[in-house]
């Protein structure tokens, strides 16, 4: 079970990814690096600090007169999250079609897609049957 809720929308993604790769930064260092440059003000960038906060993401912590904030969530737990979710989505309650196109989209990329598809879902059985 998560404990902590994914970026909402594409700027919190961006500020979660751009922390990911400074490892701290302070908001006035997200807010250069991401907001600035989208033409946003800084207290939008700082609200959006506040909800990935609360969404448990990021960590805060006072260094000197600044609060620096760190991720608290590795990027490859939460990516794995967002991809869950987007099949999910994908999917929905009745995921034939949804799959058939997969694998169509999968063989026009590149044909050699399908065979480590057909290894990753044979990878996958065995472990749900091992379990």
């Amino acid at each position: 079970m998560l404990r902590f809720r994914l970026p909402a929308d594409d700027l919190e993604y961006a500020v979660l990814r751009s922390l990911w790769e400074l490892r701290n930064a302070s908001v006035r260092d997200l807010h250069d690096r991401v907001g600035a440059p989208e033409g946003l003000v800084y207290t939008t960038t700082a609200k959006v600090v506040d909800r990935l906060r609360d969404k448990g993401l990021i960590e805060r912590s006072r260094q000197g007169g600044t609060f620096v904030y760190a991720p608290l969530v590795e990027r490859d737990v939460v990516e794995r999250a967002r991809a869950r979710q987007l099949m999910g989505r994908f999917l929905g309650p009745g995921p034939h079609p949804a799959v058939a196109a997969l694998v169509d989209a999968a063989g026009d990329i590149d044909p050699a897609l399908l065979d480590a598809l057909e290894r990753a879902i044979q990878a996958r059985k065995r472990s749900n049957h091992g379990a």
